[in-house]
């Protein structure tokens, strides 16, 4: 049990015996007592005025005084005005670091056969271009969603769609066919995903040429010249080709996206993500054709006279959003539509979260609507993880102008900055050793930073700041697991089963409680998807350890039990983080 349960539990009982009241202990939330007084869990009795007929104070001093007489755990108390602020026995601190010694699972729930099944889909890119900057936020919030959910006991399926299909990865074809002389990635010595991303770049560059020369020979307004773009209008038979399955056409988009494949996995595997199952929008699309062709038999959608089908949702205060083009062919909410009738027939989902940034916000509201005016009883309850955009201090950026920040570049500085601002630190490693540590430090600094950010807001990226050894950073984190790991190395092991008997004092027992707290903060980032309350934690706990470190010797202290209880205490902090970040995707260094 938890202190907060212990207390909550003691001031039902309280409240019962002293005023004759049956209030649940569920309802009863201590929260940590502000720094400025003297306490660890404070009750708020406003809501107890009623039965009491006292003040605040006269209440708040009932109460406590009640716990004080008749609860171990609590040891003093302080009342400020209507708020109970209860100090907890250090011997109670003390039972408390054992237990959490010798659970090696804790503030991990596993699930069993009763466990809701979560599925998470994530990643979702384009074949038209390699993973960038804004994919790695995706990513690593979608996996660490996943732990953390998992750590929460669901049983969880991470998926994948790919859109490998569409007006995207055709005008990569396009410009490959015209410009691009039989090339390949081992003749070009780049990832696949690489060079088709140029191709779809050297299709906009020409693209636009087109379209300002014929703007100023034809004398067209923008959008006459966009439409009557020879390119375009190739690029656009190219996808008609492919629906009606052209065999050059299919054979020519097979090759290239099995480049863009090859090269999607050496990012996911660089970034530490994986996935349970993968879909295909190729695979998909069809599904969701059917089901809107269906959606008009049955009245939920309509066709305009130039054959393009539309959903009305005007009903629901939306618009008329268009579901298949005049030409026959499917937009990306077609395809999300027989998606999701797919992952309902493969697996027995329970909860189904999309982790999608918010300009798509609109989309998920629409395709919920759909899915339910369709039938499916689920299509209601879908949840869309939206978060905000993440930016360079130098602004926004524009995949058709080549202006992304590729993830392997930005995986490779990262590394690479890590690697020099350690420079003093690995100098009497292995190379190869230093090289891993490099590694570690240099992913971690970018997972922390980018997932330490509340997930609904845009976040500016600094990759300088992002590696600093003090601070709110990964690194720092790293610091304090690798600081730890090597006192025990010096005390010669630990021994997680041992019960030291000396009383904790006052710092200790801070740091016992803050250990206490982390199964509350993962039930807590699971209930309300947030990666960044299990990375604002992590930070707290390493600045707490630091700070008792700094004030106490362990290896020195003459006192062996006192001794053996900051040694543990230590080892159950070092534990504390490494699960803490693994929810985060990051590894600890044994050393630094």
């Amino acid at each position: 049990m938890t202190i907060e349960s212990i207390i909550a539990g003691a001031v039902s009982k309280a409240l019962k015996e002293l005023y004759g009241v049956d209030v649940a202990s569920e309802s009863i939330v201590p929260q940590a007592t502000r720094k400025e007084f003297e306490g660890n869990l404070t009750i708020v009795v406003f809501p107890y005025l009623k039965a009491s007929h006292k003040s605040p104070e006269a209440t708040a001093n009932e109460i406590g005084e009640w716990l004080v007489a008749n609860e171990s755990a609590a040891e003093k108390i302080n009342v400020v005005k209507g708020f109970l602020n209860i100090s907890i026995a250090p011997a109670f601190w003390l039972g408390m670091l054992h237990s959490i010694a010798a659970d090696k699972d804790f503030g991990i729930k596993k699930a069993d056969e009763n466990s809701d099944l979560v599925m998470v889909e994530y990643s979702s890119p384009n074949t038209n271009k390699p993973l960038h900057l804004g994919h790695v936020r995706n990513n690593l919030l979608g996996y660490s969603l996943a732990c953390i959910l998992k750590a929460n006991g669901h049983k969880v399926v991470k998926t994948n769609i790919v859109n490998d299909r569409g007006i995207h990865i055709c005008k990569s074809m396009l410009a490959w066919q015209k410009w691009g002389n039989g090339i390949t990635p081992e003749k070009a010595g780049k990832k696949g995903d690489h060079l088709i991303g140029d191709f779809y770049v050297e299709f906009d560059k020409h693209y636009k040429a087109e379209v300002k020369e014929l703007m100023e020979t034809q004398n067209l307004s923008k959008e006459e010249a966009e439409a009557q773009s020879p390119l375009m209008l190739e690029a656009r038979e190219m996808l008609r080709k492919w629906e009606a399955g052209d065999e050059e056409v299919r054979n020519l988009w097979k090759t290239m996206n099995e480049w863009v494949y090859a090269g999607f996995d050496e990012t996911y595997k660089r970034l530490g993500v994986d996935f349970d199952k993968i879909y295909y929008e190729s695979d998909t699309y069809l599904e969701g054709k059917d089901l809107v062709l269906g959606g008009i038999e049955k009245g939920i959608m309509y066709r305009k006279p130039d054959g393009s089908v539309w959903a009305d949702l005007t009903g629901d205060g939306l618009d008329h959003k268009l579901l298949l083009r005049a030409d026959g062919t499917s937009v990306y909410m077609t395809q999300d539509i027989g998606t999701a009738k797919l992952r309902y027939q493969d697996f027995p989902i329970d909860k189904m979260i999309y982790v999608v940034g918010n300009e798509q916000n609109y989309h998920f509201q629409v395709l919920s609507l759909l899915l339910d005016k369709l039938g499916f009883k689920w299509g209601k309850d879908l949840t869309h993880f939206s978060y905000g955009m993440v930016e360079l201090p130098e602004g926004k950026m524009k995949s058709r102008e080549g202006t992304v920040v590729d993830a392997d570049e930005l995986i490779d500085k990262m590394i690479t900055d890590a690697k020099e601002a350690s420079a003093d630190r690995f100098a009497d490693m292995p190379e190869e050793e230093a090289a891993e540590v490099s590694r570690m430090v240099g992913l971690g600094a970018l997972k922390y930073f980018l997932l330490k950010v509340d997930p609904k807001k845009n976040m500016l990226f600094n990759p300088k700041e992002s590696i600093d050894f003090n601070g709110n950073t990964g690194p720092f984190l790293q610091y304090t697991y690798a600081r730890i790991q090597s006192v025990i190395r010096r005390a010669g092991g630990i021994d997680m089963d041992m019960t030291p008997t000396a009383v904790p004092n006052e710092k200790e027992s801070t740091l016992i409680q803050k250990v206490a707290d982390f199964p509350n903060v993962v039930k807590e980032a699971g209930r309300t998807y947030s990666p960044a309350l299990i990375a604002n934690y992590c930070y707290d706990l390493a600045k707490e350890y630091n700070q008792f470190y700094h004030d106490y010797s362990i290896l020195k202290e003459e006192d062996t039990q006192k001794r053996d209880l900051r040694l543990l205490l230590s080892a159950v902090v070092a534990r504390t983080l490494k699960t803490g970040v693994s929810l985060l995707g990051m590894e600890m260094p044994e050393r630094m």
